[in-house]
């Protein structure tokens, strides 16, 4: 195990493990005008939800490398609105350069080849091309580093509320939900990395439940060598152990046999040939028969 106080270390290169290990993070694409209506367009990796009611929203721009607040920064201490647009896999390369660092007033709404359109209730237009856009009003921004505001990497906390909403028709399924797999998110990893939440790297974890806890699962259950932690965790969610007349039935249902055989005639560990069928069980979510396999000994 690797220690590390940040207070050894330079801030920029504490932030390299900081951004190795906090993510995906999601990008907030935010279009900003300055006080003589020039635009500015530019996506931040330091942003998230803050809350619901009301609906808010929080990223943070950072003093870049030369000591300088960036262009965001400046436009929202003159003009308190920002549209927040969300990134998707299809736009990623144009948004990364929009971040490059072009002059104040340059607009790269051009430079990144993005449509403009006019937004409803603020000033900054929006990104056409985004599944989802955000106009908001800015209720705060909160430096974060009171001693040194000024210097490279010091964040301003801006503080959003969301005051009207725009969904691309696409990115909803049959229920009137948003797909993971339509909007395609994207999210920023460290140094040049991304993560794309399409196929295999989406996936669904039921809400939790008041289960048994994985602490009082048996101990040769708990210790397996098979079972990984998220499949205790599933087996920790279930609300009661079957009884001994559940196990009794399904020993006798037959349903068994075959690994009671293999561990009988071929040399196999029981358990393990149990916690295996249990395992491919768990990843079903078939969760109650896992329990009636791993309790069949």
């Amino acid at each position: 195990m690797r220690t590390v106080n940040p207070a050894d270390l330079a801030p920029n290169e504490f932030y390299r493990y900081m951004i190795g290990t906090v993510g995906p993070r999601p990008i907030a694409f935010a279009s900003t005008v300055d006080a003589h209506g020039n635009i500015n367009l530019s996506p931040f990796s330091f942003f998230n939800i803050a809350g619901y009611n009301p609906p808010t929203l929080i990223f943070i721009p950072t003093i870049n490398r030369h000591g300088h607040k960036k262009h965001t920064l400046l436009n929202l201490e003159e003009v308190g609105e920002v549209v927040i647009n969300i990134v998707n896999y299809a736009m990623v390369e144009q948004m990364s350069l929009t971040s490059a660092e072009f002059e104040r007033g340059i607009n790269e709404f051009e430079k990144g080849g993005f449509t403009a359109i006019p937004s409803d209730r603020v000033r900054p237009p929006r990104v056409a091309e985004s599944p989802a856009s955000y106009e908001c009003l800015v209720r705060q921004i909160i430096p974060m580093n009171q001693r040194a505001a000024d210097s490279p990497g010091a964040g301003h906390l801006v503080i959003c509320e969301i005051v009207m909403a725009h969904f691309q028709e696409a990115i909803f399924d049959e229920k009137g939900l948003i797909d993971p797999h339509r909007i395609d998110l994207i999210g920023r990893m460290g140094a040049d990395w991304y993560a794309r939440a399409q196929g295999d790297a989406v996936f669904e974890v039921a809400r939790p439940k008041v289960g048994i806890g994985v602490d009082t699962i048996p101990a040769s259950i708990r210790n397996s060598t098979i079972l990984s932690g998220n499949d205790l965790g599933k087996l920790g969610s279930f609300s009661t152990l079957p009884t001994p007349e559940e196990i009794s039935a399904y020993k006798e249902s037959g349903i068994l046999n075959d690994i009671f055989d293999e561990a009988r005639y071929g040399c196999q560990y029981l358990p393990d040939l149990l916690h295996l069928r249990a395992k491919k069980l768990l990843a079903d979510n078939n969760v109650k028969e896992a329990w009636l396999t791993l309790l069949a000994i």
